[in-house]
Parts: structure tokens; sequence; C-alpha cells
């Protein structure tokens, strides 16, 4: 029923935890594709290991050039032959109930085609949760929702999503010359602005570790090297409702400013008007100024 896709790049020192994770999985009917970004370090020995030991779960193995994650996922859902799939990052790991528990939650929408997936929740630990659950307006131990509904309903954070394979080739990622990392929600909120639904589970099942050296600790300096990826991103966001997109319009005017990028020429890339430039120029001035102000803290 499943495709557990992990994509890595120079992860032979972590990878193998999520390994030993997959073989104590209470349910073992799923596959495990791993995608080689082009790595330099002993991964191709490491998976080729794995692949004589006795285990209960199919695996496969490709390797490709490096091009970033998201051009890795889109080269292995080309070859998914699983309705279902759950992206697991390499530094990443699952709890032992986690594909039982997906399952249960897949047969409960795989009937209804408005729903292009389920997910669970993400935890530093099996009992840290990362961001919000709506534990107050949840009915049965999950809510409705697509991705575009998160913030209004407190589903804040990374979770741990598991999509229709058939939506994911649907919906690929961006591929931009030059760059090598378009963020993942770019793909989830286009899925939801065509009114898709996620069923959103209360319980842990994947946990993360924020590397030092992993995308997330080091998101602005991706973002800065990767820049027209991420001026998708953020004029995809300036077309949604409320407050919360000046303040990513803000983060984005300093990257932009970085970049010796000019007002008019933000305001193009980005299609906004004259008001949102100075709301954002505003916002990003704060930012930097309590930047400072913590900086300034720590060497106090």
């Amino acid at each position: 029923m499943i495709t557990i896709l992990t994509p890595a790049y120079n992860r032979d020192y972590i990878l193998p935890q999520l390994y030993e994770s997959l073989r104590h999985q209470t349910n073992q009917d799923f596959e495990w594709l791993i995608v080689n970004d082009g790595s330099d370090d002993n991964t191709d020995c490491l998976v080729s290991g794995w692949m004589k030991e006795k285990r209960f779960f199919q695996m496969r193995y490709i390797k490709t050039e490096n091009g970033g994650k998201h051009r890795a996922i889109n080269r292995a859902i080309l070859q998914v032959y699983t309705p279902w799939v759950f992206i697991v990052d390499s530094d990443d790991w699952l709890l032992d109930d986690a594909i039982e528990c997906v399952e249960k939650w897949i047969k409960t929408v795989e009937p209804d085609p408005s729903f292009a997936g389920v997910s669970g929740l993400r935890g530093y630990t099996a009992n840290k949760q990362i961001g919000e659950f709506p534990s107050e307006i949840c009915t049965g131990g999950y809510i409705d929702a697509t991705n575009l509904q998160r913030r209004r309903l407190h589903l804040t954070g990374d979770k741990a999503e598991i999509y229709r394979t058939s939506i994911l080739r649907e919906y690929p990622f961006p591929e931009i010359e030059g760059e090598t990392f378009i963020t993942e929600g770019l793909v989830w909120n286009q899925i939801a602005e065509d009114g898709y639904k996620i069923r959103w589970f209360n319980k842990i099942i994947y946990i993360t570790d924020y590397l030092e050296d992993g995308l997330t600790k080091n998101i602005d300096r991706v973002r800065f090297k990767n820049f027209r990826g991420y001026t998708l991103e953020v004029k995809q966001e300036m077309g949604q409702k409320g407050f919360y997109k000046y303040r990513i319009l803000g983060r984005y005017c300093l990257i932009a400013e970085e970049k010796g990028l000019k007002r008019d020429e933000v305001r193009r890339l980005l299609s906004i008007t004259q008001v949102q430039y100075c709301i954002g120029k505003l916002l990003s001035f704060i930012q930097r100024l309590r930047s400072k102000m913590e900086n300034r803290g720590k060497t106090a």
C-alpha cells in the first residue's frame, strides 16, 4: 500500500537510524525507496549491505546526479507503483507503529477522491510534538482540512504527510535551472488551492532531528542561493488572506536586500502593490532590529 520515499545526500552517518526504525515496524507491508541524490560518501556500500540482509519489507535504490531533494522526489515518484507515498527524510525516523497507524487512517479516506492524503504528527521525541494540533475542536482523533487552512486551525509545525501517488504525479515540484531547493510547502499549497483535503490525526508517528547541517537550520542561506524558487514560495503566500503573509514578505525583503534588489524589482517579482512592499520593508526592519538585540543579549 505504501512507499516510504527517502532522498539522501551524504547521509551515510545517520541513515542507519531510519533503517533500524523500519526494521522494527509492527506492519512491514511497505516498500522503502531510497534516492541517492549524487552523494560522494559511503551510501552505496551501506545500502548494498542492507539489501543483502534478511528483512520483511521491500527495498529499492535509485542513484541520480545531485539536483536537490525536490528533483529526487520528482524522479522517484515516476517509479513508485504503490498508491500512497510517505516522504521520510534521511535524518529522521519512525516510531514502531507508524506504518500500522498510517494504513488504518488511509482506509478511512481511500474511497473519497477529495482527500489527497492523511497526516500524523512529528515529534522531537515520542512524547513531545512539533507544532500545534487543535485538540479542542478535534472529534474522533482527527480534523479534515486543506494545507492552506492549517494556520487558522492551529495545525502549525512540520507534519508527517502521506499523499496519494497519483496526486504527487499530477503536482511535480518546479525545477529551476541552477537551483537545488524548492520548499515542499509550495506544492502542498498548490494541491490545497485545488480543494484537496488532508485528514490530520492526533498521534506522533515521526521523529525529526533538526541537524546542524540540515535544511531547517540553514534555511536563510538556502533561500539566498535558491532565490528564484524562494520567490515562487513568497509570491504564492502573498495571494493568501491574513496578515501572516507580511511576516514572510518581511523576511523576503531582508534576503532581497542582501542580493541587491531594489524596490521596483521586488514588486515586479512578487506582483505586489507599493503599500504591500512598504509593510514588508517595515517588518524587515523590525526583524533586523530584533535580531541585533538578541545577538547583543547573547554577547552581554
